[in-house]
């Protein structure tokens, strides 16, 4: 069983403290995916786990055992590295099999490794290439398959798919998530990309200045929100925020879900509220008859889905997203529905969700 516990686990640069006290548990088996802005302390954390930096203060358990004084081969661990850090004078097979070769492991046991992961991969084909003579993705797989030989107990990858374009990175995140599928090993991912934490997750830790903000599956973090934070981190395009005591929309708030501390039209009445509500929540319809309007200031069609932005008089804008193709036009006046079971409600002064 190859469980990640972290506790109490605190980092300096200097006098500058980029990881404060910090706890987090992994499962055995669990695909988990650090995600957070630049510079929310995530590759210093996976860095930490890997043994590449010493933590100042606090504990880490891998399977069970203390690991801050181990060195990073003594953890099992494997990491992919964002530049896949390949050897560009040996041949794929010759870079799959270093580390192997390094333990002085048995010639037909390091290539029945490099014969085993390189057909889950698909490089039997590109055993004898060189890095040069490899695209970006054949690149990675190498260094997927570099992991994939040493039988780690905990798979780490270090924004991976950064140096990819659009289609291969789409391309190689179902194939890291097969992977971890076929393997069931312990996974800890870190980007920058929320996309890829909603899509490869089992559990999502969203970070921001060292901090855990919040942590559980994709869907949970995405539908209940712990803070503003969260809320517009996740989701694309990012979640609209309005005050609910703005005149400039008319949302049925006693339909929704009860806030604590408050009811909502008391917590509308006295400023302090915001409310948040994603882009798909929102309907475009005729302006005659409806509640709430606003001018159309852009119209995004990306042919599935129409990405709709209208402005309020005051210059506030929402966003709204259709499915499929929608006649509007800029500067057009349109209705906005909301869907009042889907709002979300936060404390303006402190960011906290006030939804149960």
């Amino acid at each position: 069983m190859t469980e990640v516990s972290l506790s109490g686990i605190r980092k300096f640069f200097g006098k500058n403290e980029v990881i404060p006290p910090l706890d987090l548990h992994i499962e055995n088996g669990e695909f988990v995916v650090l995600v957070g802005p630049s510079g929310c302390g995530k590759s210093t954390l996976l860095r930490m786990i890997a043994g590449l930096e010493s933590s100042d203060e606090g504990d880490l358990t891998i399977a069970g055992k203390r690991a801050n004084d181990l060195s990073p081969k003594e953890r099992n661990i494997a990491m992919v590295f964002q530049n896949y850090a390949l050897y560009p004078h040996m041949t794929v097979r010759q870079n799959m099999a270093f580390s192997l070769r390094l333990a002085r492991a048995e010639k037909a046991l390091i290539e029945e490794h490099i014969q085993k992961a390189s057909a889950i991969l698909g490089l039997k084909p590109l055993l004898d290439r060189l890095p040069r003579q490899l695209s970006g993705g054949q690149r990675q797989r190498v260094a997927m398959g570099r992991a994939i030989v040493r039988n780690p107990s905990v798979f780490l990858f270090d924004e991976p798919l950064s140096n990819l374009d659009a289609k291969l990175r789409v391309q190689m995140r179902a194939e890291i998530r097969g992977l971890h599928d076929r393997l069931s090993a312990t996974t800890i991912y870190v980007t920058h990309d929320q996309v890829e934490a909603m899509t490869m997750a089992d559990k999502i830790v969203v970070l921001r200045d060292g901090h855990v903000e919040q942590a559980g599956s994709p869907m949970d973090l995405y539908s209940r929100p712990a803070n503003l934070f969260v809320a517009t981190f996740l989701g694309s395009p990012e979640m609209n925020l309005l005050s609910a005591s703005s005149n400039e929309i008319d949302i049925e708030l006693a339909t929704g879900p009860k806030p604590r501390g408050g009811s909502q039209r008391d917590k509308a009445s006295s400023g302090d509220m915001t409310i948040g509500i994603r882009p798909h929540d929102i309907t475009i319809q005729s302006a005659e008859g409806a509640k709430t309007t606003a001018i159309v200031s852009l119209v995004e069609r990306t042919g599935s889905e129409t990405l709709i932005r209208a402005s309020f008089p005051s210059g506030n804008t929402v966003c709204a997203v259709m499915p499929g193709e929608i006649a509007v036009s800029a500067g057009e006046r349109v209705g906005l529905r909301f869907n009042s079971s889907r709002l979300h409600y936060f404390d303006s002064k402190t960011g906290e969700a006030l939804t149960a």
